[in-house]
């Protein structure tokens, strides 16, 4: 039987069982590679008539001009395309001095026009900001129609001074509300008073970011009774102190005390149905301050 014919392709190097043309201008490329140089010189072409038409729209050329002869130019014979035939390129025609001083003196004719006040507002002011450590990793909470917008910021290990410096960088923002939730990690320190003067510290900045300021409460954790014992003290002086300065407080003990399918295998984080009722217990507490400020209004 005879052997096979291979045509080998002089661009990609593939070998074909087929040859690649019958014509006497055949270049041993294949039908692929003739396909590719095809279509990549149609792309080097449209690169070309863009990069044309971007140079005339800097220097803003009003008309084609040909070149009759060294040294003269004339105006082409091809009429002006308006800017609705151009498609999005548009070329931008310079006034004379004539008509950019008769347009000065119409306007200074003129009387001055009367407009209504624009009124401009932060949008950052209608979102509210819930900030804490891996216990809020799985918080969503569902607002109202017309309430602000919630935004949830997970900072997994983090203590009351790493939450105002992720606070700080934040500081030229306006918010509507902030919720912090802290202490699980803070009491690891075991220095009760040193806690809570950084408790206290990172609520000052939210009270000059935004018009209320809540505290979420630590949930009573399963890792021993040293841990248990610190931050039923801790809920207890956040509740007090909150009442005392204006300050929001979400009791998330009373919530998930006694209630063991609320917390994962860790004994720390909330399983899903616990992230859940934090979620509420956070809406919750936003409608409230919400419907609270109305009144004061």
């Amino acid at each position: 039987m005879a052997g096979v014919g291979l045509f080998p392709c002089s661009e990609c190097g593939m070998f074909s069982l087929d040859p690649f043309a019958t014509d006497s201008n055949s270049d041993s490329i294949c039908q692929r590679c003739k396909l590719v140089n095809s279509l990549v010189a149609k792309v080097e072409s449209l690169e070309r008539r863009v990069h044309s038409l971007l140079r005339d729209r800097e220097t803003g050329t009003g008309s084609v001009v040909g070149v009759d002869a060294p040294g003269r130019t004339s105006a082409s014979a091809t009429p002006a395309i308006e800017p609705s035939q151009r498609g999005e390129w548009v070329t931008s025609r310079r006034r004379s001095r004539r008509a950019r001083a008769a347009a000065t003196a119409n306007a200074s004719a003129s009387p001055p026009e009367h407009h209504s006040p624009v009124h401009v507002s932060n949008r950052f002011a209608e979102e509210t900001l819930v900030i804490g450590d891996s216990i809020v990793r799985h918080v969503k909470v569902a607002v109202a129609v017309g309430a602000p917008a919630v935004t949830v910021s997970c900072l997994p290990g983090a203590r009351a001074p790493d939450i105002s410096g992720n606070l700080r960088l934040l500081a030229h923002r306006r918010f509507s509300k902030i919720v912090i939730h802290v202490g699980a990690n803070d009491i690891r320190l075991r220095q009760s008073e040193v806690t809570k003067a950084n408790v206290k510290e990172v609520v000052k900045l939210p009270q000059t970011m935004s018009d209320a300021v809540i505290c979420s409460g630590p949930i009573p954790m399963r890792r021993g009774d040293e841990q248990y014992s610190r931050l039923t003290s801790l809920n207890r002086w956040m509740s007090k102190w909150c009442s005392k300065n204006q300050v929001g407080f979400i009791n998330n003990w009373e919530e998930f005390e006694g209630k063991p399918g609320l917390l994962g295998r860790d004994g720390v984080h909330p399983t899903r149905d616990g992230a859940a009722l934090l979620s509420c217990s956070i809406a919750h507490s936003l409608l409230a301050s919400r419907q609270s400020s109305t009144r004061s209004c």
